[in-house]
């Protein structure tokens, strides 16, 4: 572990443009559970006979909004969630002067709040929503339910949806192009807190052309990862015993 902290340390010394990949394991020391470990969202039972990727998927939403809402605040809604180490230690690489660009597939906005200025959130945020009526924008802490707990708009009480993706729904292009623009020049790529199965977001990092190159994730990895330094360990353990 030692020698492994002293070649990322260095190579965080030699280099100017990072991009931080991360996915659920970034936030699980939050408190915000992951979806795909043993003990992650899609293996919980939610008490009714769907899944937890079925309910959160674009069709499910249309068809019951009710139940949708349901799962979706008891779920994925943390709002009392804090930045932790690993979103502290990025923000404090961007005062000593690094150029960092993080690209994330959480929905928390835990990044932003830690302080971070360059963030991409590819499946979007749980803290913007808007009107599928007249696509008027609400904060998170804007929302208000109807008796059935559905988010409506208080122009027209048109369904307010959070701006996250769906399954059966695209990523966002801009956020795609802008991602392979950072990978594709930057000169380290940390991988952290994700197993690189969900794609095409796990396929992004294959733009990366830079010299150094860092993984970081409880369980291994199984993808070609060509000269990267491979911790199987949390992003806390990690991030605490570098200087």
């Amino acid at each position: 572990m030692e020698n492994k902290i002293e070649q990322f340390q260095k190579k965080l010394t030699d280099s100017k443009k990072i991009v931080f990949f991360g996915g659920a394991g970034v936030s699980t020391a939050s408190g915000i559970p992951d979806f795909r470990s043993a003990t992650g969202l899609f293996m919980q039972a939610t008490g009714k006979n769907f899944s937890a990727e079925e309910i959160i998927s674009r069709s499910f939403f249309e068809r019951y909004p009710e139940e949708f809402f349901e799962f979706y605040f008891d779920k994925l809604i943390y709002p009392e969630a804090k930045p932790n180490l690993a979103h502290e230690f990025l923000v404090e690489l961007e005062r000593q002067g690094k150029d960092i660009t993080i690209v994330t597939q959480n929905i928390d906005g835990l990044h932003q709040l830690a302080g971070s200025q360059k963030v991409l959130e590819l499946h979007g945020t749980v803290l913007e929503n808007y009107c599928l009526h007249c696509h008027k924008h609400y904060r998170l802490e804007e929302l208000t339910r109807d008796d059935k707990g559905i988010p409506r708009c208080k122009e027209d009480h048109g369904i307010v949806r959070p701006d996250i993706v769906l399954y059966e729904e695209g990523l966002n292009q801009q956020t795609i192009q802008e991602t392979i623009s950072a990978i594709e020049e930057a000169d380290m790529l940390i991988v952290a807190g994700t197993s690189l199965i969900v794609y095409p977001a796990a396929g992004l990092i294959n733009y990366f052309k830079g010299e150094h190159f860092v993984v970081i994730n409880k369980t291994p990895i199984h993808t070609y990862l060509p000269n990267a330094v491979v911790f199987e360990d949390t992003l806390n353990e990690v991030f605490s015993r570098m200087e």
